[in-house]
C-alpha cells in the first residue's frame, strides 16, 4: 500500500498541540467530545447509543445524509476526519476496507493530523497488517491505536449487544473500557495491533461458512423431499445446529428476502483477508479458499450489495430447487 500523503510531515507535536493535549488528559471522559468515523449501517446505531447515552458526539462520513440523520439527532458534524479529531480525544471508525482506514487514518486531513485525538478505536475489518501499519504511523504522533473490531450485525449494534473483540496495550483498553462497553461485552485479546483483527477473521470465516454448508445441506434435503423446516428444527436438535440453521435461515432464506444484513462483498472481503493471512502464517486453508470462492460466485451473481446469505441462491440455481417455507 502507497503511503498516505503527508505521512512524513511534521510527526513531532508542535508547543501549541502538546499544550492543548495537555490541557484536556484530566482523568475521566465525562463531559468531552467523542469522536465517530463511518457512521453506516453499522457505526450509525453505534454512534446513536453514545448520543443516547448522553455523550457529545462529533461525526464525520462521505454521506451528506448520514451525517444529517446524526445531526438531527444532536451530534456535531465535522467537515473532514482531521475536523473530528481536532475536538475528540477517542475517535471511532467503522469503515469498510483497509484502503479506506488508511486513508481515514494516515491521509490528507486524516485523524494523524488532528489536535486533540489521544485514541483511536478501531472497529473495521481490516486485516493485522493494516491495523500495524495504522497503530505505528499513529504511535509517532503520540495517539494510541486499538484494533477493535466487532460482531454481531446491525441488531447487535443497535441493542448494544456486539462482541467487542480488542487488542491494545492494557492501559489505553482501561481507559477506552467505558465507552466501548456502550456496543457489547468486551474481550481483551491482547496487546498487539492485530491480534483482535486475527480473531475477527476467523470468526467471520466460520459465519461465512456455515451458510455455504449449510446451504448445500438444505437444497440437497429440499430436492429429496424434505420440508425445510423440519430440517432446521432437527439441525438445532441435533449435532448440526450452527449459527446459519439457528439464525440466518429461518431469518433470510425460508421467507426469501435475503436481507439478514451483512453484504456479500463484506464477507468476501473478510475471507479473502482471513484465507491470506492464513497463507502468511504457514497454515493451510482448503475449506476456507472453498468458501472464499463460493463468496466470489455469489458477489459475481448478485453483486457486492446483496446480501450475504445470497449464497444460498448460488446453490439453489446450480441444484433447481429453492429452500422456502
Amino acid at each position: 500500500m502507497h503511503q498516505a500523503p503527508g505521512l512524513n510531515r511534521g510527526r513531532s507535536r508542535t508547543a501549541r498541540d502538546r499544550g492543548r493535549r495537555r490541557h484536556t488528559e484530566e482523568p475521566g471522559m465525562e463531559g468531552k467530545t467523542v469522536g465517530f468515523i463511518g457512521i453506516g449501517r453499522m457505526g450509525g446505531p453505534m454512534a446513536t447509543r453514545l448520543l443516547d447515552a448522553g455523550h457529545r458526539v462529533c461525526v464525520y462520513d462521505s454521506s451528506p445524509q448520514a451525517m444529517q440523520a446524526l445531526a438531527a439527532r444532536g451530534a456535531q458534524a465535522a467537515a473532514s476526519p482531521r475536523g473530528v479529531g481536532d475536538v475528540a480525544e477517542t475517535v471511532f471508525l467503522s469503515l469498510p476496507n483497509p484502503d479506506i482506514v488508511h486513508q481515514v487514518a494516515l491521509g490528507k486531513d486524516g485523524l494523524i493530523e488532528g489536535s486533540a485525538v489521544r485514541r483511536v478505536a478501531d472497529f473495521s475489518t481490516i486485516g493485522p497488517r493494516v491495523a500495524g501499519i495504522v497503530a505505528r504511523a499513529l504511535a509517532q504522533r503520540d495517539i494510541a491505536y486499538a484494533d477493535a473490531p466487532v460482531s454481531g450485525g446491525i441488531a447487535g449494534a443497535t441493542k448494544g449487544t456486539l462482541a467487542v473483540m480488542v487488542s491494545c496495550p492494557k492501559a489505553v483498553y482501561a481507559e477506552l473500557q467505558p465507552l466501548l462497553a456502550t456496543f457489547g461485552k468486551l474481550f481483551h485479546l491482547g496487546e498487539g495491533a492485530g491480534q483482535a483483527q486475527t480473531m475477527k477473521l476467523a470468526n467471520n470465516l466460520l459465519a461465512a461458512s456455515a451458510i455455504v454448508i449449510t446451504s448445500e445441506a438444505m437444497v440437497m434435503g429440499v430436492k429429496a423431499g424434505l420440508d425445510p423446516r423440519v430440517m432446521l428444527e432437527v439441525f438445532n436438535n441435533g449435532t448440526g445446529r450452527n449459527s446459519a440453521t439457528q439464525d440466518k435461515f429461518p431469518r433470510s432464506v425460508l421467507p426469501g428476502t435475503f436481507d439478514f444484513g451483512f453484504a456479500t462483498g463484506l464477507s468476501y472481503k473478510d475471507v479473502r483477508l482471513c484465507v491470506d493471512e492464513a497463507e502468511s502464517l504457514g497454515v493451510p486453508m482448503v475449506a476456507g479458499a472453498a468458501v472464499r470462492e463460493m463468496l466470489a460466485v455469489t458477489n459475481a451473481m448478485f453483486g457486492a450489495d446483496s446480501d450475504f446469505t445470497s449464497i444460498c441462491r448460488v446453490i439453489e440455481s446450480w441444484g433447481k430447487a429453492e429452500v422456502r417455507g
